[in-house]
Parts: C-alpha cells; sequence; structure tokens
C-alpha cells in the first residue's frame, strides 16, 4: 500500500498526465524529410509512433482496420500517408500483408530495429537505421513539393 501511494505522488508531481508517451526526437522533427511531409503522413507517423513499445519495432500496423478504431476511415489517405514515410525513410516494411487477412509490418527508423520472428526474407539486412537523414528539402519557392490538393481534389 506504502508503494501504492509513493509511486501515485511521484506521477502525481511529475509534470505529465498518467499513462504511456511518444519519443519523436528532435532530429526527427527537424529534418528535411519531416519538413517534406503532408500533414496526413505527420498524423500517420504519430499513430505508427503510439505503437512502440520497448520491443516491438518492426511489428507496427498501418491497416485500416487496425487505424480504422483511431479515427482514420480512408484507405486512400493510409496508403498514401504510408508510402509518403516509407519514401522519406521514416518506415521500414519488415512484412508484406496479403490478402485476405494479413497486415504488412513496420519499423520506425529512428529506433533500433527489433528482431522479431516472422520478418520477411531481406527485411533486417535492407533496414537503414534514421535513412529520413538522407532526404533533401524541398526548393524554398515551394514548387515541386508534395501536392497541396488532395488526390483527385481541386487545387487553390
Amino acid at each position: 500500500m506504502a508503494n501504492k501511494q509513493r509511486g501515485l505522488k511521484r506521477r502525481e508531481g511529475s509534470g505529465r498526465d498518467a499513462g504511456g508517451f511518444v519519443a519523436l526526437p528532435w532530429a526527427v522533427l527537424d529534418s528535411a524529410a519531416y519538413a517534406n511531409l503532408s500533414y496526413p503522413a505527420r498524423a500517420l507517423l504519430l499513430e505508427l509512433a503510439r505503437q512502440y513499445v520497448r520491443d516491438n519495432n518492426g511489428k507496427l500496423l498501418a491497416s485500416r482496420a487496425y487505424l480504422l478504431k483511431r479515427g482514420w476511415n480512408s484507405n486512400d489517405v493510409i496508403h498514401r500517408a504510408r508510402n509518403e514515410l516509407i519514401a522519406e525513410g521514416f518506415l521500414h516494411e519488415t512484412v508484406k500483408g496479403h490478402r485476405p487477412n494479413k497486415a504488412s509490418w513496420y519499423a520506425l527508423t529512428w529506433y533500433a530495429l527489433d528482431r522479431l520472428p516472422g520478418y520477411d526474407t531481406g527485411a533486417v539486412e535492407t533496414f537503414v537505421r534514421s535513412a529520413y537523414q538522407n532526404s533533401v528539402l524541398c526548393p524554398p519557392d515551394g514548387q515541386g513539393g508534395r501536392p497541396i490538393a488532395p488526390h483527385g481534389g481541386q487545387g487553390a
């Protein structure tokens, strides 16, 4: 009982709400690759970072079935954001999903890849730690970056 009270006191005075947290290094937030990301890709990056807990980097999910309960309704938005995160070096696919019910698995590149059973052949060998640091910032005039309007939408 005394340990429980001490633990509670410590949490109350810790300066943050109880529960886990997402560790997002400044190196990620200050990178050219992050500056290149669309807002849906940034949001998906947070959803994937939310799943990481100590030893599951390489088994994170970005499937619509998983993200639906987190408010993601569009498979197209998820697909584009996920591809963007892979292209910019934030995500690495460790298992290629397939229909009808096998989801792909992903790893965040700012963490070390956890050695888990079930990865596709070559997934460990092709993992590049901090791959997002190899990106280049889009031109200062704003041209040549990501499209402003959603796919199939009208531009400004």
